[in-house]
């Protein structure tokens, strides 16, 4: 994901590289909208994938492919930060990791059994095939060569253990599995080290700040989208009766609060400090590519929630599926806390305080209806959404 800012600023543009400059607009391309479809429907897998196991170990199965999932969102947001897709061969790069993409969320549900080789297959093809074909395409000399080549070796790495993983079972596959996801995660912060080599520094990062920021905003807006879709759907079928639409706009409710919350005023803060960074590649590294994790786990576990209220919503949930309802939120909350302050400086105190708060709810979650919990959730949320409007334009305009 790195690439050295100062060489690359001095070296001869690539003719499949995005041109920078001083007022140069870097504007998100429908060929990356189109590749982000396929992430509609993982996300949507992973969703039915707690559906289908409301368990804590189903909880953390889904867990561990959603780390999976957004791991080869980010990877490749980070190669179209730099490549142009209105190249023919960009774009043919992205639409065979569209492809590989696709095998991959279409594994999901059996990704721990009978269909644990295509998923393995799917990510180390998309993630070791997109490295390989951007450090092919560059031209000998050029500083993002080196840069790919250290990531194909940070990719193939791993990807021997997940492909070896997926002809395995039971712990061995799992502790394959772990491994290879731990050297994933951790090549970043590692700067991709190579033995007499060393490791990459963030401000040799050459990332243009204003459209990594949107990338990123539109991964939220998908899985904000898949959660809309997945109450619909479940409130089409289930009736809608009086109880089924109070239901689905509390519900709805929620997720508007949530949706103000991350594109409100931390939004426009964090747009602004990625294109004003002296050092946007850290920004890029620590805020969007670790910290958004938790932001979209818990989107995904809150759609679960409204789901099960929807479904269930005069009786009481289970322990997971209370857990669902009430610390979705409070996960979102921390981690889009976490995520503004390491954009802009001191965390929200009222931010913390409504996710503790929902934590704290969790011993009744069992005992209370799934209606008056989720009335519960809306009604802190959107006071805290609202709450925040009638600052967060005074704030952001302090920022520009």
């Amino acid at each position: 994901m790195p690439a050295g800012s100062t060489l690359v600023a001095d070296a001869p543009a690539g003719r499949h590289l995005r041109s920078r400059g001083v007022g140069r607009v870097q504007p998100t391309t429908t060929a990356e909208l189109f590749f982000d479809l396929v992430y509609v429907f993982a996300v949507t897998q992973l969703s039915h994938q707690i559906l289908d196991d409301l368990s804590v170990a189903g909880v953390a199965r889904a867990a561990f492919l959603l780390l999976v999932v957004w791991w080869a969102w980010i990877s490749t947001t980070w190669m179209s930060n730099w490549f142009d897709p209105a190249s023919p061969t960009v774009r043919a790069v992205l639409t065979g990791v569209m492809l590989a993409s696709l095998l991959m969320a279409a594994a999901i549900p059996g990704a721990f059994a009978g269909d644990s080789l295509l998923f393995a297959a799917g990510y180390v093809a998309l993630q070791v095939g997109r490295n390989a074909a951007a450090a092919c395409v560059l031209p000998h000399g050029h500083p993002l060569r080196d840069v790919f080549g250290r990531l194909v070796v940070w990719s193939a790495l791993p990807g021997v253990l997940w492909l070896a993983g997926g002809v395995l079972d039971g712990d061995r596959r799992l502790t394959l599995w772990l491994l290879a996801l731990a050297l994933e995660l951790a090549a970043p912060a590692a700067g991709y080290w190579r033995p007499g080599r060393g490791r990459t520094a963030t401000t040799d990062y050459d990332v243009e700040g204003g459209h990594f920021a949107e990338r990123c905003q539109l991964f939220i807006i998908i899985a904000l989208g898949e959660s809309i879709v997945v109450t619909g759907a479940t409130a089409s079928a289930a009736g809608l009766n009086p109880t089924v639409l109070l239901c689905l706009v509390l519900a709805f409710a929620g997720t508007a609060a949530l949706s103000l919350l991350y594109f409100g005023a931390t939004s426009e803060i964090a747009h602004v400090a990625m294109t004003r960074s002296e050092d946007p590649g850290r920004l890029a590294r620590d805020a969007y590519t670790y910290l958004h994790l938790p932001i979209v786990a818990g989107i995904i576990a809150t759609a679960v929630g409204n789901d099960l209220l929807i479904a269930h919503p005069l009786e009481p949930l289970d322990g997971v599926g209370a857990a669902m309802l009430l610390a979705g939120p409070a996960l979102y909350l921390l981690g889009e806390n976490l995520f503004r302050g390491r954009m802009s400086g001191p965390l929200k105190a009222e931010r913390l305080t409504a996710a503790v708060l929902l934590l704290a709810l969790l011993p009744l979650g069992t005992r209370l209806s799934a209606l008056l919990l989720s009335a519960v959730v809306a009604t802190v949320l959107t006071a805290l959404a609202v709450a925040e409007l009638r600052t967060g334009r005074h704030r952001a305009a302090a920022v520009h």
